[in-house]
């Protein structure tokens, strides 16, 4: 195994680049599909960490895949607030 292969791409899902591209390469899928065979992307971070790397994988194994053509985006789990309003007592 390469140093590539373990490379841990998802930190939430544990998931790394050889089983991303493994996956990608066997079945030929979308970003979209490959996100639920791996659960890369679904973690507490909702894919912020690793969706530029899911979405070079499906370029490298399928060499006329556009950019426009992946559709997946970044959603947040929660929305943000403040610390203050995190903190305020509710009487």
């Amino acid at each position: 195994m390469s140093n590539n292969e373990t490379l841990v791409i998802c930190r939430c899902e544990e998931i790394t680049y050889g089983q991303l591209y493994a996956t990608a390469e066997e079945h030929q899928c979308t970003a979209r599909e490959l996100k639920l065979r791996t659960r890369a992307g679904m973690g507490f971070c909702g894919g912020r960490t690793c969706r530029v790397m899911v979405d070079r994988i499906i370029e490298s194994v399928i060499p006329n895949t556009e950019k426009g053509e992946i559709p997946l985006k970044i959603q947040p789990p929660v929305r943000p607030i403040t610390f203050g309003t995190a903190g305020e007592k509710n009487d």
